[in-house]
């Protein structure tokens, strides 16, 4: 398995993203709430000392990195970020540039930007769990074929004895955390949600654009759980989150991704809002299903979700899929 698609199906039901949580750095005795001055410099690095790289891709210019923190175990996510063009004059500008390699009118330079210009995005894990390094680490893929009867007595049940915390979602809801990041609030208990950029996304181009909707309600895990009566909440995300980006970011309807994932990175319904053109991950069809065609279905058939055969990628590591192993639907 190449490193590429290494970083882009490291998701499933236990090891895909296992949380937004995870995510992001703890703030210290605040469950949750925002912590500290996001503008002042500090280096919580400085104490990490490397165990081994989980993964890298070369392509992506990104690295998964597992070690300590004083006595914790941690795992670092390097990321290059990209180059914008707002700032193409002043990397020209202020740039040292070393010649590697002239013939005819080709020349290869090594580049030295100015600092500000030549960052990487660091995402902190602090303190690690063994799934969470198991989530970095590159490994083989399988694809999985779950009716809705695996789904009732397979994955439902693995998914209950799980018990991953959803605290960090509803801190989002009730506002305790990310309240500044929020592009659009809707309160209502039956069909509102909250619209907010997703942490692979660094808000700085629309080029990558990549927000989530997370819906108010609490008892939808997941695409298995919906049917005709939830279309009123998913017709409004839909609605109303394609208008809040248009309004935030002049981007329209036209050029958006809008999908669900099977499965989820957690079991809180949420929605994936992407440009069309940039390859997110997860968006491939062996696990987005866009929200148009959720809709639709179940407006064809209430029931839908509850009884269609679903299609979905495990790690060779994932618990859920050693279950359907134990079953004999692998």
């Amino acid at each position: 398995m190449s490193t590429v698609a290494a970083k882009r199906e490291i998701s499933s039901a236990e090891n895909d993203e296992l949380s937004r949580e995870a995510k992001r750095p703890k703030a210290d005795d605040k469950n949750g709430e925002e912590g500290g001055n996001e503008s002042e410099w500090e280096n919580v690095l400085s104490t990490f000392t490397t165990s081994s790289v989980l993964s890298d891709s070369a392509r992506e210019k990104i690295m998964f990195v597992h070690g300590k923190i004083a006595d914790h175990d941690a795992v670092v996510v390097l990321e290059k970020t990209p180059i914008r063009e707002d700032s193409l004059a002043e990397l020209f500008r202020g740039s040292k540039l070393r010649l590697e390699l002239r013939n005819d009118i080709y020349s290869s330079y090594r580049l030295q930007a100015p600092p500000h210009l030549n960052e990487i995005k660091t995402t902190v894990v602090c303190p690690a769990t063994e799934k969470h390094v198991k989530k970095y680490k590159r490994q083989e893929s399988f694809l999985v074929e779950e009716t809705g009867e695996d789904y009732r007595s397979i994955t439902l049940p693995y998914i209950q004895e799980q018990s991953l915390s959803l605290q960090w979602v509803y801190n989002i809801l009730e506002k305790k955390a990310e309240a500044d990041k929020i592009v659009h609030d809707d309160a209502d208990p039956e069909v509102g949600f909250v619209l907010l950029p997703d942490l692979k996304w660094d808000q700085k181009q629309v080029d990558d654009l990549y927000l989530i909707a997370i819906v108010r309600q609490k008892d939808i895990k997941s695409l298995r759980d919906l049917s005709s009566e939830h279309l009123p909440l998913l017709q409004n995300v839909f609605q109303r989150g394609k208008e809040a980006i248009l309004q935030r970011y002049n981007l329209p309807a036209s050029k958006l991704r809008v999908y669900l994932h099977y499965q989820p990175s957690y079991y809180h319904l949420h929605v994936h809002f992407t440009k069309l053109g940039y390859d997110a991950p997860g968006c491939g069809v062996e696990r987005a299903h866009l929200l148009s065609d959720v809709i639709q279905n179940l407006q064809t058939n209430p029931q839908f979700y509850k009884s269609r055969t679903l299609h979905f990628p495990l790690r060779a590591d994932d618990g859920l899929l050693r279950r359907f192993k134990e079953a004999g639907r692998l």
